[in-house]
């Protein structure tokens, strides 16, 4: 699976994870699991079974499939430093999470949704690739065609402001990773150690 196709709703649901306005309007309706006896359902804790969850929120989260997230712990776990920092910024700095959190989409299922059709190039270039790793000085920008794209436009012009180790250019629709993120800088709350041992087992 290359990414959550399903019902988000559900996902979130099971998950406990709300990743947009949409999923977030599901837990807040239904905040228990799904399924017949998602209410009474009693959490396991069993130590195995929070690592699982804790990767299923991070997919979630990034929406990447299993075999995406095992190569990034890998490349992780080969740095230097923590391996679960490592893991975040590496995920964080994929081409669609950067499309994202410079306002281009609403979602991160959007975000990769855009850059797979085409709609933005890295330094000039067109790039169709989500998972694509930008580095630090790095510029992302919408291509000329799609800058009257209605939903990116939208998205864009109401976008919250960007975290620090981006700057965007609402005029020129374009932004820049200035440095890589440290993880407290990475607006994403989750248990990232727990994912780490999950992969060293």
């Amino acid at each position: 699976m290359s990414s959550f196709r399903g019902p988000k709703g559900k996902v979130a649901r099971s998950l406990g994870l709300a990743v947009s306005q949409k999923t977030q309007k599901a837990l807040d309706r239904r905040n228990f699991a799904p399924g017949q006896h998602g209410q009474n359902r009693k959490k396991s804790s069993s130590v195995y079974k929070q690592q699982l969850v804790e990767k299923q929120r991070l997919r979630f989260t990034y929406n990447i499939s299993e075999a995406q997230l095992a190569k990034a712990y890998a490349e992780a776990n080969r740095r230097e430093g923590s391996a679960g920092d490592n893991l975040m910024i590496i995920l964080e700095t994929r081409l669609d999470a950067l499309v994202y959190r410079m306002g281009f989409a609403r979602t991160i299922f959007a975000a990769r949704q855009y850059v797979a059709h085409g709609h933005f190039q890295v330094n000039g270039v067109r790039s169709f690739s989500p998972s694509r790793q930008i580095k630090a000085g790095d510029v992302i920008a919408l291509c000329e065609r799609s800058k009257n794209h209605v939903q990116i436009k939208e998205a864009f012009e109401n976008a919250p402001e960007a975290p620090e180790y981006v700057t965007v250019d609402k005029s020129k629709m374009e932004g820049s990773l200035v440095k890589l993120p440290l993880r407290d800088q990475i607006p994403v709350k989750l248990e990232e150690q727990l994912v780490v041992e999950y992969y060293s087992r």
